[in-house]
């Protein structure tokens, strides 16, 4: 298990080694999270790199990741927990054959954690040895707003009442991330327990060092071209914009091709993988990806003089 970062500059190096190429406000917000021990909120589009930070931080620190996956219609029994019903049946069918008549007994028997089942919020609560784990709350604006009320409470207190148990507390508080979207915005109530961070789209600079890192058989010329022109593609009027997954994704396909440079060819052929709705293809495919590729290879090279 690794210690906390006991500054910004150990917590941008925390992330560096998991291959998170982290700004300094987001390193800064971050860190005041796993010092202060409060839930840290990320909103941002899709594909920016917000779930990357629990699975970094997981790894790096060498704690244990519990995902609760948001969707909607997501209710206690399957983020929190639930009784294994077909278990207690035969218990009590079992308890029946051997001629138990003492009700309580037989409730009191199938009511232990032998028959509960832990969903990743009672999970999350639960002691380790490598320390508390990270917590990933994916998608939070995926559910509706009853379990966001719920949640409200479990991140009061880091504790769980089972009417059949009593109450379940953290000994120590899990490092919380919870993910967002926006497709809907999320309560003032609980974005004020935790702290609050918006990931954009990276800048060129910061994008390129990403792509190096994550897809180091890329050529310099390569990564360079993509880069650009993902950069290019988020100045055009489409309807989802390609994320730094995106980026990524094609710079790992690009070089499965073998390619050393971008060509409109090849271009044209693999826009699918930036662009994820036809009518975005539709519109940069062809002539458009052809005058943002010319317009990024005069750009490279008027910066190379």
């Amino acid at each position: 298990m690794t210690t906390l970062p006991a500054s910004i500059d150990a917590t941008v190096e925390l992330l560096e080694r998991g291959n998170y190429v982290a700004d300094r406000a987001l390193a800064t917000t971050l860190f005041l999270a796993l010092k202060l021990g409060r839930p840290l909120f990320l909103e941002g589009d899709a594909g920016v790199g917000k779930t990357e930070i629990a699975k970094v931080l997981s790894q790096t620190l060498g704690r244990k990741l519990v995902r609760l996956q948001c969707y909607e219609g997501l209710d206690v029994a399957s983020a929190v927990y639930e009784w294994n019903y077909s278990a207690q049946m035969i218990e009590i069918r079992l308890a029946e054959a051997a001629g138990a008549t003492d009700r309580k007994a037989v409730a009191s028997n199938i009511f232990t954690d032998k028959f509960l089942i832990k969903r990743p919020l009672l999970q999350a609560l639960e002691p380790d040895a490598a320390g508390a784990p990270v917590l990933l709350i994916d998608e939070l604006d995926r559910t509706d707003e009853p379990f966001e009320a719920y949640l409200l409470e479990v991140l009061s207190d880091f504790q769980i009442t089972i009417p059949e148990l009593g109450t379940i507390k953290a000994p120590e508080p899990p490092i919380v991330i919870i993910t967002s979207n926006r497709t809907r915005e999320i309560h003032d109530a609980l974005k004020r327990r935790c702290y609050y961070h918006w990931i954009g789209y990276p800048d060129a600079d910061r994008e390129l060092a990403i792509l190096n890192r994550k897809v180091p058989g890329c050529s310099k010329a390569l990564s360079a071209q993509v880069v650009a022109f993902v950069q290019s593609l988020r100045k055009q009027d489409l309807f989802k914009l390609p994320g730094v997954a995106e980026t990524l994704d094609w710079a790992q396909a690009l070089v499965q091709l073998d390619k050393l440079v971008l060509d409109p060819a090849t271009v044209n052929d693999t826009l699918g993988i930036l662009l994820k709705y036809q009518d975005d293809i539709a519109q940069i495919q062809g002539s458009e990806a052809s005058k943002i590729l010319e317009q990024v290879n005069t750009e490279l090279a008027a910066a190379r003089r």
